[in-house]
């Protein structure tokens, strides 16, 4: 697979207007999910994590009960790419479930 490539403050400005809820802070794209309870928030980290690692793209997370806060950059690239935004995809898509 082609090493991703850093995307652009325009390309990712862009992209944000198409992934609800997420940000750009500390050069990473974030979002804090709140769900019903604890076992809502470990049934959505595990679900998550699943696509994360059939796309071997892994967040940067943690839980306190009902809250997932979620951290994505690509190390690799040194920043934001198209994998962070697949993967912010992928979590909205769960969480709207």
């Amino acid at each position: 697979m082609a090493r991703p490539i850093r995307l652009s403050e325009e390309e990712i400005r862009d992209r944000l207007r198409e992934t609800s809820g997420w940000e750009v802070s500390e050069g990473k794209l974030r979002r804090a999910f709140k769900v019903r309870d604890f076992a809502s928030a470990f049934g959505f980290m595990t679900s998550l994590a699943l696509r994360a690692e059939a796309m071997n793209h892994h967040p940067d997370w943690s839980n306190v009960y009902d809250r997932v806060d979620v951290e994505l950059t690509t190390h690799d690239a040194g920043g934001i790419t198209e994998l962070d935004f697949r993967l912010a995809s992928a979590a909205n898509g769960l969480f709207d479930q």
